[in-house]
């Protein structure tokens, strides 16, 4: 082992200086005895004294076997220094003294003679207490076998962070034999380690002597270059009995087991993690598209760089889809595409909305036929043919750097729907089997979401389809009369409902105007709403006072099964100027007069349709040209988190504003009332009263009749 210049000896170059002495010696208490020809002392070395007792004073010019050795050893001892002397041979063993306490003391001596410049012979003898030596011996031994035997590798290291022992256990971890080692650093030993870190570590425990514990290393050596593996490194400083800094001990215990254990154990979390943040975010409305979206945009970029959602175009439209046995391209129609950073890979995908036909040797068409994950670790030349769109695509992925694909089958109710598909380019780790178990648990998930999502948009269409049907088309030109009408279904995630309008012409130039909601949503509302509005323009005909009219169509909504229905009649009359109306449980209109603010009208409530026995009321009001009546559904005011009394005012507000042509009024009353998560239709209707000059001959009711035989009527001054 070195010394304090830092150099070894079968290092390069020459010693600044001389090199500092070892401390073993030190440690021995190596005494040092010469005897002349004689048997008299004539050197005694201070480390004598500790030996034998007796300071150099009691010593020198003494014989030494009168002074050391018992008589009982007398001849054995003579013999031997003569042998020395005469032969010149060397002696070593262990011989017993005499130690000036008067015990007998076991010595090792190794004893050889000196022949000085004049041809004197003297007898030299090295010794050291045999207790101390056996000592030293048996820590020595222990010390070489638990290095040699040890399972965990060992090093020393100089101080300039040179090998100069290494263990078989820190051979075989290195793949180098010890011989490789010496000499040489670890930068040498471990091209493929962060030896940097490592050789700053050393030298952090060399300079400051505090020990550095656990250091956790991964990476690869020689003895396994193909694998990654991870090692506990603990670095201490060595001294001497002095204090002298001599190097550095290294040790390594191989922990790779742990190591991926630890890493199988954070994927699991990982994992659990996704499947629970999936799980409240996929499937959150029932629109297809929005949740294929949110299944892409799970999978990035914990699973994936690039995810896309692809489905069958037909089951999407519920066509007959293909069998599984049958030859041929698949259709497939884009719904989503979320990546994990702004790459070009993204536009290699199919752009959201837009249909593509893949042919049956691709493999996102393999996947759906199948019903099986595709899970290719390494994209090939080949692989990416039967992956990208076309040339170009497969250009860009490749620029980007994609080099793992994975497709699961989305399937629900025994119906493959499409496929998840991903790749990954920055995450350098190819998918797994791991990975397509978590792929194909998020699939599962989400296909159910999207064919519940599909089927709904399906009832949904026919229901709105059907709804819309039934509402009558353009508003006709009426006499002294301007209407507009505007009906928005429920927003895509919810049933549409039963809301109406309607306008009715009639006898004398007037015009019934109708609005109602049917309670409920779905289909059956809506077919329930086109007999309610059948009905009306039918008791409409028959010239009945609006409170009529409602009495009659509460006895058909009760013979109704589950339903019943708000809804408000009103007639206007040109000539007169004047409107009468009946309320069943519908919101209060809205009345706009072309001078002065707007204002909601008073009006008797009245129960629902369908309720029965509770009487309605004919209300008379004026309605001068230039002035507006607004119609409308709860759908346009009402939110979850609103008073109601707040959602009417801001009505009013919104009405008090500079007019509009009456369909843009329509529009902007929606725009401004809308919330974009409310989850009800609106009808809407606005009707203003034009100049009428000519009255025309009849026998109408005067406009101050308060009541007649046809039932209750009142008047808003």
């Amino acid at each position: 082992m070195m010394g304090g210049d830092g150099r070894s000896p079968g290092g390069s170059g020459r010693a600044a200086g001389p090199i500092p002495p070892g401390a073993l010696l030190d440690l021995l208490h190596v005494a040092a005895v010469v005897l002349d020809s004689n048997g008299r002392i004539v050197f005694w070395s201070p480390q004598a004294e500790e030996v034998f007792g007796y300071a150099a004073g009691e010593a020198l010019g003494r014989s030494a076997v009168r002074l050391l050795v018992d008589d009982e050893d007398l001849e054995l001892i003579m013999a031997l220094f003569a042998e020395v002397m005469a032969t010149g041979s060397s002696w070593a063993g262990a011989f017993p003294v005499r130690h000036k306490d008067g015990s007998r003391r076991l010595v090792e001596f190794r004893n050889m003679r000196l022949t000085n410049d004049h041809g004197e012979m003297f007898a030299l003898g090295i010794a050291v207490d045999h207790t101390t030596l056996q000592r030293v011996e048996t820590d020595l031994a222990l010390s070489q076998r638990l290095i040699a035997q040890a399972p965990i590798g060992l090093a020393l290291l100089d101080t300039e962070l040179r090998y100069v022992m290494v263990n078989p256990a820190l051979e075989r971890i290195n793949g180098l034999s010890a011989a490789e080692h010496l000499g040489r650093r670890p930068r040498d030993i471990l091209p493929r380690l962060d030896s940097a870190t490592i050789e700053s570590g050393l030298r952090h425990v060399l300079l400051t002597g505090a020990p550095m514990l656990d250091q956790y290393i991964v990476g690869r050596t020689r003895a396994d270059l193909d694998h990654d593996h991870a090692w506990s490194a603990s670095y201490y400083r060595l001294e001497g009995p002095d204090g002298r800094v001599i190097g550095v001990a290294n040790s390594v215990i191989d922990v790779s087991e742990r190591h991926q254990a630890g890493i199988e154990a954070d994927r699991a979390r990982r994992r659990l993690a996704l499947i629970a943040k999936a799980s409240t975010r996929v499937g959150t409305t029932l629109e297809v598209q929005q949740t294929a979206q949110e299944l892409a945009d799970a999978a990035v970029p914990d699973l994936a760089d690039l995810a896309a959602v692809d489905v069958l175009d037909a089951l999407l439209e519920f066509r007959p889809a293909r069998r599984a046995d049958e030859d041929g391209p698949e259709l497939f129609r884009a719904l989503a595409v979320a990546s994990a950073y702004p790459t070009d890979a993204a536009s290699a995908a199919d752009m959201v909305g837009e249909a593509a036909v893949y042919s049956a040797d691709r493999l996102i068409t393999r996947c759906v036929r199948t019903g099986r994950p595709v899970l290719v670790t390494r994209i090939g030349p080949e692989d990416m043919r039967r992956i990208a769109r076309d040339s170009e695509a497969a250009a860009t992925l490749r620029s980007a750097g994609a080099h793992s694909y994975l497709a699961v089958p989305l399937i629900a109710r025994n119906e493959v729907l499409g496929a998840f598909d991903m790749l990954r380019a920055r995450n350098p780790s190819p998918f797994d089997a791991d990975d397509v178990l978590l792929a194909g648990e998020l699939a599962a998930r989400a296909a159910v979401a999207i064919d519940n999502a599909r089927w709904h948009q399906s009832v949904r269409n026919v229901a709105e389809t059907l709804q819309r049907s039934l509402l009558p088309g353009a508003p006709p030109r009426l006499p002294g009369l301007e209407v507009a009408a505007h009906y928005q279904p429920a927003q895509a995630a919810h049933e549409v409902g039963g809301d109406w309008y309607d306008i009715i012409p009639l006898p004398g130039d007037r015009t019934a105007l109708v609005v109602g909601d049917v309670m409920g949503n779905g289909i059956d509302a809506a077919a329930t709403m086109g007999r309610l509005r059948t009905a009306t323009c039918a008791f409409a005909d028959l010239d009945l006072d609006p409170h009529e009219v409602l009495t009659h169509l509460d006895k058909i909504t009760g013979g109704l099964e589950r339903y019943i229905a708000t809804c408000q009649y009103a007639v206007y009359d040109p000539h007169r100027h004047q409107c009468r109306i009946a309320n069943a449980g519908h919101l209060p209109p809205a009345l706009a007069p072309a001078k002065g603010s707007p204002e909601l009208l008073t009006l008797p409530t009245g129960a629902p349709l369908g309720v029965g026995g509770v009487p309605f009321e004919t209300t008379t009001f004026d309605l001068h040209p230039g002035d507006r009546l607004v119609l409308y559904t709860d759908g346009l005011v009402e939110t979850r988190h609103d008073p109601i009394d707040a959602r009417l005012d801001a009505l009013l507000r919104a009405l008090d504003h500079p007019w509009r042509p009456l369909a843009e009024s329509c529009l902007s009353l929606v725009d401004a009332l809308r919330h974009p998560d409310d989850h009800d239709d609106v009808a809407l209707l606005i009707a203003q009263a034009q100049p009428h000059a000519e009255r025309p001959r009849s026998t109408d009711a005067p406009t101050e009749r308060i009541g007649d035989d046809h039932g209750p009527a009142r008047s808003i001054e």
